[in-house]
């Protein structure tokens, strides 16, 4: 079953229309410039939770004015709309608060999650009434910015269609740059999320789900995907899970404004307790995709000692110190029999011995890994290591079976000032590569297992893609003639000093 859209009316507009309507360069000055108004105020980390709260009520709101307008019998009939919005939640009634505004708003999303179900939890996580925070003044200034005129979220005020979600991605991407380390912790750089994504390749009809979601962007990605290759974007079942309330709120919201109302996004944490089920059992995907905590500390290690009764822990329990091969593992019970998997870590995931050295050794001689690709560095917000790309197929084809396509990506970026990026024709450059499986000098090899066996199953790229620069060759015949010469000026010297020494009558 694909997703079920929300409902944004007659596409056809003119381009005389689209122009005088919201767009992403007018919405992306306007969102930014709500969060200057938070500087000062709060740490720039909490900025996103406010402004995509105000930014997701205004959105409901001002739909819900315009499908008022056009309601035959009662219009506060919750079954005439896709969201109903109560007296108390509707933008008007907030502009009219002078006192007290946090405590308005919260009561508006209360109101918001008691009459649509879809947005139970979603909402009420973020709390405006905390005069520590925000005050009156900081909150009025908000809502005055948001009710700037020209600035309804409307459909009819929206030149496309998608442009709410691009705007809301925008918007997670700068606050995440701006938090800075903190912001590496539920925003993966679109660059990464396109290639993981171009790699994988996700269909029509197929379930995807990524294990440890964040804000949603890999899931969204997907469909942005299918559109791109002019399939049905719709036509996709997204599936994810989130340990973070807030963050699990961001990526509910992410899909909503996307128009996605079918996903199903979990609250909870996947290793402890995996709510992704049919009948008891795991759920299984096609394609599963994600980048989990690198090198996690915490993450339910006893659980699997003790017995997971899923029976993830198929290769081995990994140590406390890192529970990166536990998400690999718990990816793979969740893979269709012909399914593909794609996970981003670091590059220590390669190479590390004991029991992480042991589970990958199982894993390569079931032939279950189709390729690695070594990233470039500082790629990612809240480390400068490189990380890494391991790709999963239990159905390899017969020209990669038994073997393991290595890609040497690291040279593939653009520099900036604080952090680098993957730029499209690195990202096409790549999945080219990849899917031709085209072996490249300094770039690209496929290597038997045996070989990778004989390297105790190490996956580190340098080890099967020769990037050390070549050498210029060596003319022996000039060289012998340059040392000829050399003898030559050094018997010269020796007699015009013996000559000397012989004037001064020292010999």
């Amino acid at each position: 079953m694909g997703q079920r859209e929300l409902d944004f009316g007659d596409e056809k507009n003119t381009k005389e229309e689209r122009k005088s309507k919201l767009d992403l360069d007018k919405l992306k000055p306007f969102l930014w410039g709500a969060a200057d108004i938070l500087r000062g105020s709060i740490d720039s980390a909490e900025y996103k939770h406010y402004i995509f709260g105000l930014l997701f009520l205004k959105r409901l709101s001002d739909q819900f004015d315009e499908e008022r307008k056009n309601v035959k019998g009662d219009s506060e009939d919750p079954d005439n709309y896709q969201f109903f919005v109560s007296e108390r939640a509707r933008w008007a009634s907030i502009r009219k608060v002078s006192e007290g505004i946090g405590n308005a708003i919260d009561k508006a999303f209360e109101a918001l999650e008691e009459n649509n179900p879809i947005l139970e939890g979603v909402l009420t996580p973020i709390q405006y009434e905390d005069p520590r925070k925000l005050n009156d003044e900081a909150l009025n200034k908000l809502v005055v910015h948001f009710s700037k005129e020209g600035y309804s979220l409307a459909n009819s005020n929206l030149a496309e269609p998608d442009i709410l979600g691009r705007a809301y991605e925008y918007l997670i991407a700068e606050f995440a740059d701006d938090a800075g380390k903190k912001g590496g912790e539920f925003y993966t750089p679109n660059g990464v999320v396109k290639l993981l994504v171009n790699i994988l390749q996700p269909e029509e009809g197929m379930r995807v789900c990524d294990p440890a979601c964040g804000s949603g962007g890999m899931l969204i990605e997907c469909m942005h995907h299918l559109q791109e290759k002019g399939k049905n974007k719709m036509n996709i079942s997204l599936y994810g899970q989130e340990k973070n309330l807030n963050t699990w709120a961001i990526a509910k919201m992410n899909l909503l404004l996307h128009g996605i109302l079918d996903a199903r996004i979990e609250r909870g944490d996947t290793m402890a307790e995996p709510k992704l089920l049919e009948e008891n059992s795991l759920m299984l995907f096609d394609r599963v995709i994600t980048n989990p905590m690198w090198n996690q500390k915490e993450w339910s290690r006893e659980l699997f000692e003790t017995g997971d009764p899923y029976g993830r822990a198929k290769y081995g329990v990994p140590p406390k110190s890192s529970g990166d091969w536990m998400w690999v593992q718990h990816m793979l019970s969740t893979l269709k029999y012909d399914g593909r998997l794609g996970v981003v870590l670091d590059n220590g995931a390669l190479f590390r011995g004991s029991r992480e050295g042991k589970i990958r050794q199982g894993i390569i001689e079931d032939d279950l890994i189709e390729g690695v690709v070594a990233l470039p560095s500082n790629l990612f917000m809240n480390t400068g290591s490189p990380g890494c790309l391991i790709i999963i197929n239990k159905q390899k084809s017969e020209k990669i079976r038994n073997k393991i396509f290595f890609i040497h990506a690291e040279n593939e970026f653009e520099e900036g000032k604080a952090q680098n990026f993957l730029r499209e024709k690195h990202i096409k450059k790549i999945s080219e590569k990849y899917h031709r499986k085209e072996v490249r000098e300094k770039f690209s090899d496929l290597i038997d297992i045996k070989e990778i066996k004989e390297n105790d199953y190490n996956l580190n790229v340098s080890r099967y893609v020769d990037i050390l620069p070549e050498e210029d060759p060596i003319d022996i015949k000039k060289i012998l003639k340059s040392l000829a010469e050399i003898k030559q000026e050094r018997e010269k010297l020796e007699e015009e000093f013996h000559r000397n020494m012989v004037e001064l009558g020292y010999e």
